[in-house]
């Protein structure tokens, strides 16, 4: 088996969303600028005889989630990179913007992760500058899927992922695979630590949530899941995309 990553896709399209973006206010959200589950690796190239061992298993894995609203488009995520038993980085940025309307949350492999990433930004780019318009978050992720299903069943597999956002249609949320298969609903969650959000997310989500509430519910499902997943901890990004811009949750790591 390969080492599968994950991709969500996080967005909002608007038509006329305006060059300037809000400051900071007192709640502690800022604006942003313009700009499945993990498994354990298997026999591989290491497992032939005569190839040399590795020193440590590379287990790996994190909490990411993303959900819709009445507000817009919730994700979250934990900010820990794991190798093993160690932690490569306490302080990882698991969501990152593509553009002002468009996030991408990652589970799994980090280099695989940041390969699909840059290739999905420039494609995205490279639509946006021949019609003149952004892609759909439909199109987005099904663009993804169809670049990742020529890698089904490989170990060069990239990230299985989710697509969230709303464009003309209405707010919209996909997951796509690492395989090329693509799904859409209404809550994901991806990666070692998801069945313990999911346990949270399933009491706590509904459309009719305020801002603050969608927030906490996040954060509180990503904390719970790093309480008792071993590869997901220290710190939680939280991202709000709505019609007009993403706005970044001050990060925390106390309960």
């Amino acid at each position: 088996p390969f080492l599968a990553s994950t991709l969500y896709l996080c967005c909002i399209l608007s038509c006329t969303a305006p060059d300037s973006v809000p400051a900071p206010d007192a709640s502690g959200w800022s604006a942003g600028g313009p700009g499945g589950p993990d498994s354990a690796p298997g026999a591989g190239p290491d497992s032939a005889p005569g190839a040399v061992p590795l020193p440590f298993p590379t287990a790996h894995g994190t909490t990411t989630l993303g959900f819709l609203f009445q507000g817009g488009v919730l994700a979250a995520a934990d900010t820990r990179s794991s190798c093993s038993g160690l932690v490569a980085c306490p302080a990882s940025r698991k969501v990152v913007p593509l553009h002002r309307h468009l996030l991408a949350l990652g589970s799994g492999t980090s280099a695989d992760i940041a390969l699909w990433r840059r290739i999905l930004a420039r494609e995205l780019r490279l639509y946006q500058l021949r019609h003149g318009r952004r892609l759909t978050t439909g199109g987005a992720a099904k663009l993804l899927a169809l670049m990742l299903h020529p890698f089904k069943g490989t170990e060069l597999a990239g990230p299985p992922g989710g697509g969230a956002g709303t464009s003309r249609g209405g707010a919209r949320l996909y997951y796509v695979c690492s395989d090329g298969k693509r799904l859409r609903g209404e809550l994901f969650s991806v990666g070692s630590g998801s069945p313990y959000a999911y346990s949270v997310l399933d009491e706590e989500v509904r459309w009719g949530l305020s801002v603050e509430q969608a927030a906490r519910a996040g954060r509180e499902a990503v904390y719970r899941a790093s309480r008792r997943d071993a590869y997901s901890g220290n710190c939680v990004d939280v991202f709000l995309v709505t019609a007009v811009v993403y706005l970044i949750k001050h990060r925390e790591n106390k309960p």
